[in-house]
Parts: structure tokens; C-alpha cells; sequence
């Protein structure tokens, strides 16, 4: 029935553009600037020179500022940008002015989406909708390595880059400059129709002299990806539709796997056929389907050593769930989501519903996206197979966003799973919900609250939370408040331990940073958090009040020396060490402290180092953690690291030597070809994996994977399984 309905508002939406015949209006404040992009009249030749005669008549925007290491003055990097268009592609043309080309550039990688600050590149900033509040990221690096992203949440936490799309880039070097061109599709954008002003900004960051800069003015203390402080891109004319927008992506792999856990030892030959479809409805509203969606090329989770009594949160990394996947995903806190995609098809050990079995996904439809100016929808349905002592799921997720006021929103969610019995429905769980998301104007003042609300239980099934912050260069304060019921329940959903359900918590973070006059330190100061739990009566039940001084320097280095006050009060047998040892009994109560500090040296050499360290009690015994992360870069082609992170546990009980080693090998061959090794061996969970994986892109967005993963026991090296993987996936637009 979904499907029937997902397919008829498609077919509608297609049928007529909402926001035809209407004209967009977004006000240009006194201290906007803005920059005109005019229709080319001739062809636009991608070869990192802008030498054609269009590129005469395009306004210059020039003039950056400083964002780092001072906010207060032009930037040192002259930087001039200019912007074309015709009927398919938005042209950006980036001059950046070096004074010490004699001087290596500071390059990661030759890998796609490398990380902006690590790296020199220029990047642009697209709002089309004007809110401030969602928007598209596309950089390129010296040597036009490209990254592109979408800007979720105002982009106070920067740019989402495993979302992937098409575009163009060149880059050129000279004696005093090195510049690049850009050819970005209309129908990589999301945007509305008949409007002729934009939201726009431009950055350059320059290692060479520890310099990132904008076109418009960005606060040092926000991201430089901030929408709330873009200037405007005043078009001539309304950009064209892009007309129609389909992309197909299908792929076939084989697979070779041995379980030796199991007994089966031998190497059974597997296949698969499937795809993605991505329809552009409109410009702003997308049709996204799946068919037997395959993700074995997906880089493997980096393992952790858990010692807490909760939940790990791993990140979505499969493309299906990416684009708007905030729109979706972000309800409510990072700790308590009512919809969290790694449950479907891809479990974690602890969700507790599939017991870790993975269970594959057969199909798969989307729509998300602007309905108009201020309303932006989303719904998706995904069916799951049926696997031994499981039966067929079915996942639908609803979701609404209404902009109110400058920057902020409400939305409300709904999500449902159905388990099926042959023809029978066996089971659900459903929650809906309401968010109230606010940002200030200036980015300053943000807040939430929300209530979601499961249909288990008749009582006490609801969560609610709200949180406000106060976020200045210097004083930066956040109060935090959320309430579980003791039988709220969304089992697609993300709470980080169930068995504390019925829990109300307090946080509450106040930092203050002071910015000298030094060539040395840009920036420090204290800070202090106190995060509380206590149970539905308010009994305390956990408490960590965490102390702090952090010193950021202004070669990018940084030091910060800490204290830690914890309290526990057991309320469930729990053993200090995560290995199955002796546990301590519940309904005891416990009071530890650590102290420690942690250091990150200058990133921009090629070996640079990050340790830390801290020692204190530990329930009834004591606890060392030391962690040390060695990282080479032979840039381009190379980049080599090594983790090391030991605990030492001493209680009456148990002593426990938990050893977490992660070297990582990743080359860059050129900017299609990448290999990567990422070996893991983990002590506690008592593995020893191995992750190696070769990629050729060979035409846009089209990639041939290799992938070889092995995983033994620790400490007699015995195979637990092993698989090899080679899929071909090619990315086709009509």
C-alpha cells in the first residue's frame, strides 16, 4: 500500500513543479554581499584556466576574511572567485594567489572527500532554498582531488561527505597561484524553481600559513561551513530546471565465504544483482529506490574498547540512507533517536532485537526533500528478508519539517515496524514524535525540545527532552534535559541502554575561552561539565563531573589537562571490564576519580602524534588508560597510522589487560586507484580482524571493489571466517 502511494505523490509531484510560476524572495541584509553569476554565451572549456571571454563579464568576488587564526582582519591569501552558468552546469572559477609556492602544499590524500582542515583546498557553498539551514558543499584541493557534501543542521557540525554526486573540476598551477574550475550539474543540486537569489559563500584554507578564510565574514568560534552567515548569489536570470534527472546505479558482485565457526570450511561461491535509482521529481524533491542494496564495499567501523555499561553509536555509512538522512535521523538527542537506519540490514551485537545477524535488505523506496519554501518531507519504506528464526520486516518512517521563524523548525516523526508471518502480521513497534529545533540569527542561541512517544505500553512510554545553548567566542554554556519512561520502546530506534530505561538526566557545560595577543596560542581556557542521571523518583543513579583547561595553539596543536568525579549506583550485576568476569553485585554504589591530560601536535607535518593519558580509582579498584596515535603522511600517495590504546584494570575481583592495536595503511595511487589495509586486533572482544580493500574508479562515480576480510581469535590466531568480495557498480544518467 505504501509503495502504491510513494509512487502516486511521485508521479504528481513530477507532473507539476510546486514552486512553478512562484518567485523566491530572500532579503539581502546591509551587511550581505553579494555577487552576480551571469548566462555564458559561449562554451565553457574545463581546464582550470579561466581564459574564455564569458568569464570577463562575471562579477569578481574577492576580498576574503580571516577565520583563522583571527576574525577580525582580511586574510592574507588573496583569493578572487567568479561564477557562469548555462543550461546544464553552475561553472565556479577559484584564483588562489600562493607567496610561497617554493613551498610544498599541505595534501592529505589523493582520495576523494578528503578532510578540508587537513588539508589546502577551496571550497564553495550553496544554500538554494535560502534557509540557512541545509545546503550542498563542493571543494577541491591543489591537486583536484574533489570532495562534495551536504550542510545539515546549519552546519555548525560542517559537512556530511559520504553523500556522492557528479561534477567536474580542473586545477592548473602557476608561479604565484594555483587555480582551479568547477562544472557543477543543476541536477546534482536540490533547489527551487523561479528563484533568482541563492545563499553563497567561498573558503580557502592555506596551511602554508595556517590561514582559513571566507568570502563572507564567518566567526572563528562557528564551522566555516555555517549557513547562518552566507552572502547572496544574485542570478540574471531564474536558473533553468534541470529537466529530467535520473540516475541508475546497478551492480553485480560475487562473493567467496568460509564460517569455520560454523563448520563450514569451505568456500561456497555467492552473487549479487541490484542497484539504486535516484529520480529527480522536481528540483528540490527526490525519488530514491533500492533493490537488493549490497554493502560490502563500506569502510569497516573502527572497533573501540567498550567499558561503559551502554551502547555503541556507529555512523550510517550506506548511500541509500544519506541524502535528507537528517531529516530522519535527528530527532531528538544523539543519545535517544526514535530512528536510527543501522538497524535495518545492518545490526550491531547489542541491538537486542536480531541478536547481531545480519539480515538483507530486498527493497527499498524513498522520497525526501522541499515541498515548497518552508516544508520539507520525508517518507521511506524498506522490506527486510526472512532468514532462520526471523520473518520478513517491514520499515516505514514518516517525517515533516515546517520552518518557523529565521532558522528554526518543527517536524514531526513517525516510525513503524511490521514482522511478518508467512502472510501474517507477528509483531510491531510504533513511535511518533514531535521536535522543535531553533537557531538564532547570529548562530549564537540554539535549542530543542522534543516528545516521541512508543505504542507498547499505556503508560509511562513516552521521551522527552530539551536543550539550549549559548555559543560566543568566549563564554559557551549548554543546559541539557531528557526524561525515558521506564516502557518507552522504539526498536529502530538508538537509546543507548534500555535496561536504564525510566531515567531522567541533567547536563549542564559551561566553557570559557580567552584569545591572547600571541604568536604562539590562539586560544584557551576552562571548562566544566556535570552530566547526572537519576531514576523516575529522582534517586541518583550516575553522576561525572568532568573538569578541564584546553590550550589550542596556533600551529594547530593543542593540549588539555583534565579531572574526572564519577558516581555509580548499580542497579544490575555489571563487571568493571566487559570480558565476562566476576561481576559486581547490583544495588551497590561506587565513587571513583581520574585525572589525565591529552595532546595533538602540529597536523600539518608529516609525522605528527596524538597521546593521552589518565589514572585514577575504578569502582572498587583502579584504572590506566593510555592511547597513542602515530600518523605519517607521504603526501600525496600515502598515509600511514598506528593506534594504541591499553587499560589496565586492578579490582579485588579481576585484573584485566585490555589492548586495542589499529594500524592502518592507506595508498593513493592516483586519483582513481586506492588501496587500504586496516588490521584490528581487540583484546576484549578477543579478535584479530583483517580489512584489506582495493577500489578503481574508473568512470565517475562507477567503482570496481576488492575486498578481503578475515577475522581470528587473538591469541592462537585460529580463522574464525573469512570472505572475498569484488563488486562492480556504474553510475548511468540518461
Amino acid at each position: 500500500m505504501f509503495w502504491t502511494a510513494a509512487l502516486w505523490v511521485a508521479l504528481q509531484a513530477w507532473a507539476q513543479d510546486p514552486y512553478a510560476g512562484r518567485s523566491q524572495t530572500i532579503e539581502v541584509g546591509p551587511q550581505d554581499r553579494v555577487v552576480r553569476i551571469v548566462k555564458t554565451e559561449g562554451k565553457i572549456t574545463l581546464d582550470g584556466l579561466a581564459d574564455e571571454p564569458d568569464w570577463e563579464k562575471a562579477d569578481v568576488a574577492r576580498d576574503f576574511w580571516q577565520i583563522f587564526p583571527f576574525d577580525t582582519s582580511r586574510a592574507r591569501s588573496k583569493t578572487e572567485v567568479r561564477l557562469l552558468y548555462d543550461k546544464k552546469n553552475i561553472y565556479v572559477s577559484a584564483v588562489c594567489y600562493d607567496s610561497l609556492r617554493h613551498k610544498p602544499y599541505v595534501i592529505q590524500t589523493l582520495k576523494r572527500d578528503f578532510s578540508y582542515p587537513r588539508s589546502d583546498a577551496f571550497a564553495v557553498y550553496f544554500d538554494p532554498t535560502g534557509d540557512k539551514t541545509n545546503g550542498f558543499n563542493f571543494t577541491v584541493s591543489p591537486l583536484n582531488v574533489q570532495r562534495e557534501g551536504l550542510i545539515e543542521f546549519g552546519g555548525g557540525g560542517g559537512v556530511t561527505t559520504i553523500w556522492d554526486n557528479r561534477w567536474h573540476s580542473r586545477t592548473r598551477h602557476e608561479s604565484d597561484r594555483w587555480t582551479c574550475e568547477m562544472a557543477i550539474p543543476f541536477k546534482s543540486l536540490r533547489y527551487k524553481g523561479g528563484s533568482t537569489r541563492w545563499r553563497v559563500n567561498f573558503s580557502r584554507h592555506n596551511l602554508k600559513i595556517n590561514e582559513n578564510s571566507s568570502w563572507s565574514p564567518v566567526p572563528r568560534n562557528f564551522n566555516v561551513a555555517t549557513l547562518a552567515f552566507t552572502g547572496v548569489l544574485q542570478w540574471d536570470a531564474p536558473p533553468p530546471r534541470p529537466g529530467l534527472n535520473v540516475s541508475i546505479i546497478p551492480y553485480a558482485s560475487t562473493t567467496l565465504n568460509a564460517d569455520y565457526l560454523a563448520g563450514k570450511n569451505g568456500f561456497p561461491l555467492g552473487w549479487g544483482v541490484g542497484g539504486d535509482v535516484k529520480v529527480g521529481l522536481t528540483p528540490s524533491l527526490n525519488l530514491d529506490l533500492t533493490f537488493y542494496p549490497d554493502f560490502s564495499q563500506a569502510e569497516v567501523d573502527a572497533q573501540v574498547t567498550n567499558l561503559s555499561r551502554f551502547s555503541i553509536f556507529f555512523p550510517e555509512r550506506r548511500q541509500f540512507f544519506i541524502e535528507n538522512g537528517d531529516l530522519f535521523a535527528n530527532f531528538g538527542f544523539s543519545n535517544l533517536r526514535p530512528f536510527f537506519s543501522r538497524r535495518i540490514g545492518l545490526f550491531t551485537e547489542d541491538n537486542g532485537f536480531f541478536n547481531g545477524q545480519i539480515i538483507p535488505i530486498t527493497a527499498g523506496v524513498r522520497m525526501s526533500g522541499k515541498a515548497d519554501k518552508n516544508w520539507r518531507v520525508g517518507a521511506m519504506n524498506i522490506q527486510t528478508e526472512g532468514r532462520s528464526g526471523f520473518a520478513p520486516q517491514n520499515y516505514t518512517t514518516l517525517a515533516v519539517q515546517r520552518q518557523v521563524f529565521a532558522r528554526s523548525n518543527v517536524g514531526g516523526i513517525f516510525v513503524q515496524r511490521l514482522g511478518f508471518d508467512a502472510t501474517q502480521v507477528a509483531g510491531a513497534n510504533r513511535v511518533w514524535g514531535v521536535d522543535f529545533n531553533h537557531f538564532s540569527a547570529n548562530n549564537r542561541w540554539q535549542g530543542k525540545a522534543f516528545y516521541h512517544r512508543s505504542d507498547l505500553a499505556k503508560s509511562e512510554n513516552h521521551a522527552a527532552g530539551a536543550e539550549w545553548k549559548y555559543l560566543a567566542p568566549g563564554p559557551r554554556i549548554s543546559l541539557h534535559l531528557e526524561y525515558v519512561g521506564q516502557n518507552y520502546d522504539s526498536e529502530i530506534g538508538f537509546v543507548q541502554d534500555k535496561r536504564r530505561n525510566g531515567y531522567m538526566r541533567l547536563q549542564q557545560g559551561t566553557a570559557w575561552y580567552f584569545f591572547p595577543k600571541s604568536k604562539k596560542v590562539n586560544n584557551h581556557g576552562p571548562a566544566i561539565d556535570v552530566d547526572v542521571y537519576g531514576d523516575r523518583r529522582a534517586a541518583l543513579r550516575d553522576a561525572l563531573v568532568t573538569a578541564g583547561w584546553e590550550i589550542n595553539f596556533q600551529n594547530t596543536s593543542r593540549f588539555k589537562a583534565f579531572f574526572n568525579e564519577n558516581y555509580t549506583y548499580l542497579t544490575f550485576a555489571f563487571d568493571p571490564t566487559n570480558t565476562g568476569a566476576t561481576r559486581l553485585a547490583a544495588g551497590t554504589e561506587y565513587r571513583f576519580r581520574n585525572a589525565g591530560a591529552s595532546y595533538q601536535s602540529d597536523f600539518r607535518r608529516r609525522f605528527s602524534v596524538y597521546a593521552t593519558s589518565f589514572y585514577g580509582t575504578y569502582f572498587n579498584g583502579t584504572r590506566w588508560l593510555g592511547r597513542l596515535e602515530l600518523t605519517y603522511r607521504a603526501q600525496p600517495w600515502g598515509i600511514f597510522t598506528l593506534t594504541a590504546e591499553r587499560n589496565e584494570i586492578r579490582t579485588p575481583q579481576t585484573r584485566a589487560s585490555l589492548m586495542l592495536l589499529a594500524p592502518r595503511l592507506e595508498f593513493a595511487f592516483t586519483r582513481s586507484l586506492f588501496f587500504t589495509i586496516f588490521t584490528q586486533l581487540n583484546t576484549q572482544t578477543r579478535n584479530l580482524n583483517l580489512n584489506a580493500r582495493l577500489q578503481w574508479r574508473f568512470a565517475p562515480m562507477s567503482d570496481l571493489y576488492v575486498v578481503l576480510t578475515e577475522n581470528y581469535f587473538d591469541d592462537t590466531l585460529r580463522v574464525k571466517n573469512r570472505a572475498v568480495v569484488v563488486k562492480l557498480n556504474y553510475w548511468f544518467t540518461p
